[in-house]
């Protein structure tokens, strides 16, 4: 049995003797291989090295090798791992490049920026020095979006969103810091829409597929002939006609309104936007007439109206019957008050119950009044001019005021009129001059707002 044993056995010796010594040799030829390509000595042809990756480490590897010549010019073989050896260190610098974005705050500079993210401030000096770039840096916007891109605090880029169509572009080159401004081309889509108000206007524009700009561009557009907080119903509807702002393909703002109809509680509304060839932009009704007002129906943005015009009302503190011959515009402490219309401050401090007081006087011998302010803006002093739409003031609640609001008064020729109410002076109409041409550029934009054959679409 033993000598039939060793008969069994001394093949399977003989065939582990033979392959262990084929074993080695092939694995030493591999080392061989793979040392010569490493140095230079041998290519691999593409098919071969494209083999010898995708089998691995695996013992076919090498059979598909091949012992190509050696390049002649010297160069290293076109692979990934030789060209990092042939350029030390550029790989991996940016590899080790780091992307930082910044939100911009209030009272925020680029050197505050710097020493905050610890960057270089020499970087920052010598931006400052290229020409005209110092402007650019400087005049920063809270809210604005900043990207840094730097290596151990040395600043490789900067971009800066300068408007709409412009970004600023920092890059280091080997010769320093270079800036470029980089053109963003906006593109102009006009587009209708139309709704009916349920609950709010804002809710009844963007469920019409426009976004808050459109909606406060209305407000204003019409605002004078409607008061979009007391006098709005459900039911009342519009049809608006305004610009889309988009770049490389995205979205980016509502433009302007170009043309508008407003029906509220039964009346019609109407409203085209025309640029005159001095450049000034207004609205106007279909024939001419000026939609703006020579003043503001509520000089602030109030929440509710706290108490209105009355000859018989029994004041809140005082406790007895005594006119209230304004109106007050409830509003959080701070709210900005405006000037209702161009004018000459002949007012403008404390004065008994009204607290803190701005008096402007008007062409055609109306005064506007207003009072309880909690402060002055800085340019606001007696015999100041003012422009319709100028923050003259803050909302408060000095004098006899029992929460913060603005005490607003008009007055005509010394008489006292119900600001709600009263019919407002008109601004000019559209110059003569231009009349032919507002008629011609305005026909089809009011032809826009006419019901649309089909669905209106009011996807994007």
């Amino acid at each position: 049995m033993a000598l039939a044993l060793h008969r069994t056995l001394q093949p399977l010796s003989w065939l582990r003797r033979h392959v262990s010594a084929a074993f080695c040799l092939q694995s030493g030829a591999c080392a061989v291989v793979a040392w010569s390509v490493l140095h230079g000595g041998i290519t691999l042809p593409p098919a071969s090295r494209t083999a010898a990756g995708d089998a691995g480490a695996g013992p076919m590897a090498p059979a598909a090798a091949s012992h190509g010549p050696a390049r002649p010019d010297g160069a290293s073989p076109p692979s990934s791992s030789i060209q990092l050896a042939a350029a030390p260190g550029v790989a991996e610098a940016q590899l080790a490049l780091s992307t930082i974005d910044v939100i911009v705050t209030r009272n925020d500079t680029l050197d505050r920026i710097f020493r905050r993210l610890k960057l270089n401030v020499a970087d920052l000096a010598s931006l400052r020095g290229l020409p005209g770039l110092r402007a650019r840096l400087d005049s920063l916007r809270p809210g604005e979006a900043l990207r840094f891109t730097h290596k151990d605090g040395l600043l490789f880029g900067l971009e800066r969103r300068l408007n709409e169509s412009e970004t600023l572009k920092v890059s280091r080159e080997p010769s320093g810091l270079k800036a470029d401004v980089l053109q963003n081309p906006l593109e102009t889509r006009t587009r209708t829409v139309r709704g009916r108000i349920e609950r709010s206007l804002f809710e009844a524009v963007q469920a019409a597929g426009a976004n808050d700009q459109t909606a406060v561009a209305l407000a204003d557009i019409f605002g004078w002939d409607v008061d979009f907080v007391l006098d709005v119903r459900p039911g009342d509807a519009f049809v608006v006609t305004y610009d889309e702002i988009w770049r490389d393909g995205a979205y980016v703002k509502d433009g302007p309104v170009q043309a508008a109809v407003f029906i509220n509680q039964g009346r019609e509304f109407k409203a085209v936007r025309f640029t005159d060839p001095e450049g000034g932009s207004r609205y106007y009704t279909p024939d001419g007439r000026s939609l703006y007002r020579a003043f503001l129906r509520a000089p602030v943005d109030f929440t509710r109206v706290s108490s209105r015009f009355n000859s018989a009302r029994r004041h809140p503190i005082l406790n007895r019957i005594r006119a209230h011959q304004g109106v007050d515009y409830a509003a959080p402490l701070g709210t900005p008050v405006r000037a209702a219309g161009d004018g000459r401050i002949r007012f403008a401090g404390r004065k008994g119950g009204y607290g803190n007081l701005v008096e402007i006087e008007h062409s055609s011998s109306i005064v506007t009044v207003y009072g309880h302010l909690s402060r002055f803006a800085k340019e606001t002093r007696l015999g100041a001019h003012v422009t319709q739409g100028t923050v003259i003031a803050y909302v408060g609640m000095t004098g006899l005021a029992t929460g913060p609001h603005l005490h607003y008064e008009y007055r005509v020729n010394g008489v006292f009129k119900n600001p709600q109410t009263v019919i407002l002076p008109a601004a000019a109409p559209i110059d003569a001059r231009w009349q032919a041409d507002f008629l011609a550029r305005s026909a089809p934009l009011l032809a826009s707002l006419d019901p649309a054959p089909g669905p209106m679409l009011v996807s994007r």
